[in-house]
């Protein structure tokens, strides 16, 4: 949680295993660009608690609800990252007076129907690897190297998406059966079928990594969303890891703020 000011505030959804410190870059540049700032740690993730059931988009949104009303925001900006993005939108559809906008980081628009043809092929594809027993240091100094260009704050972001054990060796937080239940969730949920109930301004933040057949992917992705959402902008890094807000923190921290100062983000 971060005091900020008095500008709109904002409130933080991390992606699938990931964790609330991906954001602190961010959290760092809004507060002090005068915004309140909340970064929240899903149910079954993080430091939160983590319940063998509830991983439904229904339940993960009312669970951000409450965060909103216990902290006491005035219609804060939604922002969440890849599956968070999908939430962020979600919950704009199902807490229609909750926000005064959503952004999705690399997110919102991931639709895994397009992408597999069954549930079976996609679990099978993005199952998480078995990285429980790894010594953290192996863990560290993999990704040191796979992000060599990331700040000090992305690098410790991504390594708290694991709890470090007595031994030194690491666990996911987010155990293997909760991680393929929130995957099944977004088979079941496609995008297309959320957009038409979202009546906030929506930012997509899509990060291009090179990938050519990825990013022509997500560029008709992009395209469905803009044609659907009431009120849109897009503003695409590339290239870009998909983890753009550990990569970029004070790109895209300056972006969202600049969504409130210009008037997208406002309060009416």
């Amino acid at each position: 949680m971060w005091p900020g000011g008095d500008d709109a505030p904002f409130v933080l959804v991390h992606g699938l295993a990931s964790n609330a410190r991906l954001w602190d870059g961010v959290g760092d540049v809004l507060a002090g660009l005068g915004h309140r700032v909340a970064a929240v740690d899903l149910r079954g993730h993080g430091r939160s608690d983590k319940p063998d059931h509830g991983y439904d988009y229904p339940t993960v949104c009312d669970d951000v609800a409450a965060v909103v009303d216990a902290l006491g925001m005035d219609r804060p900006v939604v922002v969440g990252q890849s599956w968070g993005g999908n939430v962020v939108l979600e919950l704009a559809a199902r807490h229609p007076h909750l926000a005064r906008g959503a952004a999705c980081v690399d997110g919102g628009t991931l639709d895994l129907q397009a992408r597999f043809a069954s549930w079976g092929e996609c679990a099978s594809a993005l199952a998480p690897p078995r990285l429980e027993g790894t010594p953290f240091t192996d863990i560290e100094r993999m990704l040191r190297a796979m992000h060599a260009d990331w700040p000090e704050s992305g690098i410790a972001g991504a390594l708290a998406c694991f709890e470090v054990r007595a031994d030194g060796t690491v666990a996911p937080w987010l155990t293997r059966e909760r991680h393929l239940a929130i995957l099944r969730a977004m088979w079941d949920r496609r995008p297309g079928d959320v957009y038409g109930a979202v009546k906030i301004p929506v930012l997509l933040v899509p990060a291009a990594d090179g990938d050519e057949e990825a990013t022509s992917r997500k560029e008709r992705e992009i395209a469905a969303a803009e044609s659907a959402l009431a009120t849109v902008r897009t503003r695409w890094f590339r290239p870009a890891h998909h983890d753009v807000h550990a990569q970029h923190p004070v790109d895209v921290g300056t972006l969202l703020h600049d969504c409130v100062a210009d008037g997208f983000f406002s309060a009416s």
